[in-house]
């Protein structure tokens, strides 16, 4: 049987399962139908449909778990750190003023449609996301373009070296390059397919793409013409299963052999034989964006009072059950080198609260809240959601909860939240304490500035902070700016700082070979299933 012919029946027999435990009803002989599937087909149980599989047009953790399997970056992060190692280039030179670096490409690297990566590829990759002018600067948005904004050229050196030419020294340049932004896609295949690029990804990965049913899977499989070491599995499903409990049970029928972002309530589930848990620290951060631009929020003394409002050491314990810590500010503590271990997290102080409410003359305020169903490093957004009403209430606030499916959520939170909302849940897994404040902090990362810095916040020294912080070449002046950065944020509050999480994972004991990573993506290349 062909995969592409397996993972329909296979789907079929598992969406029949799931309309089965969704009403209650365990379907016994679904499990013994999906016994069936063969070795060496991984079904990996996502949290969303990816949004487009174009790594330059994305965002979310969730598509970048199928496009790192996929695609290949010049570097990689190191397995088990956020360190660099070389991937599609083979090592790499930095002038002594950290404006240009130079890259010595891999030789024999072909993309999936059989066309050579070389520099001329590495050139069009970044032109098309830096340059208005490029013919295929048409095929974005590039929303994350923002990582490579210090890059004033791309030149092409000879066939198989590149070099990138700043316009000042930016610290964050080589980790930005391993982010899955910085993936190399096929020039011939963005020619040929234009915007459609995202439905027909081609890169140089261990897996090559095969499919896409829209709600249903997509499927890679393993590139037999690839550079390196041969993928372990012959085929990955990813499936996307918005709903959490609905992954679980079919975690637990065997419709699936490996689930992320599992819900804390349900890890107990899976302690006994037959699975494996996986956990992993990383740098994560769950909070509210605060509406700064207009309504209640726009008073420092309000966003201070959500701060204390909200009992997030219950949060964390009781809806969480102890998977995550209290955030202190907008830099999480993994970045240890760059946090400020000063800070302390806003206490649960109800009647701070209230005496901060009535100072702004906010009583009673009405709050719009934007919650999302699921997505990438949400944890347990309806229920911490639920939580945080429930919280603001008892200090007098009327908190309306919209609730909506995650990429409807990102179309009404990254325009920015004037006009429709005072707060928004979210989350970041980031890769170097620059990404997060300087995506969504900054004045000029402003959405209507192509930022997402959706709660329209502004302070000028935090600003000038963030530029200093990346061009400075030593890393202790870059940890010194970071760090007063953070006491700022932390008392302006434009955000409501919750937590930060362990992300975990559980796997079938068919699977072998497979690690949580730093980086909160899955790197699949070596995992088997039997």
């Amino acid at each position: 049987m062909s995969i592409a012919s397996w993972t329909r029946r296979s789907l079929f027999a598992a969406t029949a399962m799931t309309m089965a435990t969704a009403g209650g009803v365990m379907v016994a002989a679904v499990p013994s139908a999906l016994a069936q599937t063969p070795e060496g087909v991984l079904i990996v149980g996502q949290i969303a449909e990816p949004k487009s599989l174009d790594p330059a047009a994305v965002t979310a953790v969730n598509d970048f778990r199928i496009l790192v399997n996929v695609y290949e970056g010049l570097v990689r992060y190191r397995s088990g750190t956020l360190e660099v190692e070389p991937q599609l280039a083979t090592d790499w030179t930095i002038s002594e003023d950290g404006t240009e670096y130079t890259f010595t490409l891999r030789e024999g690297v072909t993309f999936h449609d059989g066309t050579p990566f070389d520099a001329e590829a590495v050139k069009f990759n970044f032109d098309r996301m830096l340059d208005e002018n490029h013919p295929f600067h048409d095929t974005g948005p590039f929303p994350l373009a923002f990582f490579f904004s210090a890059v004033q050229e791309t030149v092409v050196v000879d066939p198989m070296t590149v070099r990138f030419r700043l316009d000042s020294p930016y610290a964050p340049f080589l980790s930005n390059l391993a982010y899955p932004t910085g993936l190399i896609v096929s020039p011939a295949a963005v020619e040929a397919n234009g915007a459609d690029f995202g439905r027909n990804p081609v890169g140089t990965g261990p897996f090559r793409f095969a499919e896409w049913r829209a709600n249903e899977a997509v499927v890679v499989e393993r590139n037999g013409d690839y550079w390196g070491e041969a993928a372990g599995s012959e085929a990955v499903v990813f499936r996307p299963i918005t709903d959490a409990n609905t992954r679980v049970a079919e975690m637990l029928a065997g419709g699936i052999d490996m689930m992320v972002e599992v819900p804390p309530t349900s890890l107990s589930q899976f302690g006994g034989d037959g699975f494996e848990i996986a956990e992993q620290a990383g740098p994560h951060l769950w909070f509210l964006i605060l509406n700064t631009k207009e309504g209640p929020a726009s008073d420092v003394r309000v966003r201070q009072a959500l701060n204390y409002a909200i009992d997030k050491e219950a949060i964390v314990n009781d809806v969480l059950e102890g998977t995550a810590d209290v955030a202190a500010g907008p830099t999480p503590p993994a970045f240890a080198w760059a946090y400020n271990e000063a800070l302390q997290p806003y206490p649960h102080d109800p009647e701070k609260a209230k005496a901060l409410l009535a100072e702004a003359g906010a009583d009673g305020a009405e709050l719009t809240f934007f919650v999302t169903e699921g997505g990438s490093g949400m944890l347990d957004p309806v229920a911490m959601g639920t939580a945080i009403q429930a919280d603001l209430a008892e200090v007098g606030l009327d908190v309306k909860i919209e609730t909506y499916e995650w990429n409807t959520f990102l179309g009404e939170v990254n325009p920015g939240l004037e006009g429709k909302a005072d707060m928004a849940e979210m989350a970041w897994m980031t890769n170097d304490p620059d990404t997060l404040p300087y995506l969504a902090l900054r004045t000029d990362a402003s959405p209507d500035k192509g930022g997402f810095n959706s709660g329209y916040y502004s302070n000028e020294t935090v600003d000038e902070l963030l530029e200093a912080a990346r061009g400075a070449t030593d890393q202790d002046e870059r940890a010194r700016l970071y760090r007063e950065m953070q006491t700022i944020v932390q008392e302006d509050a434009p955000w409501v700082f919750v937590a930060n999480w362990k992300q975990n994972a559980v796997t079938s004991d068919r699977v072998e070979n497979f690690r949580l990573e730093p980086s909160f993506l899955l790197q699949l290349q070596s995992v088997v299933k039997n």
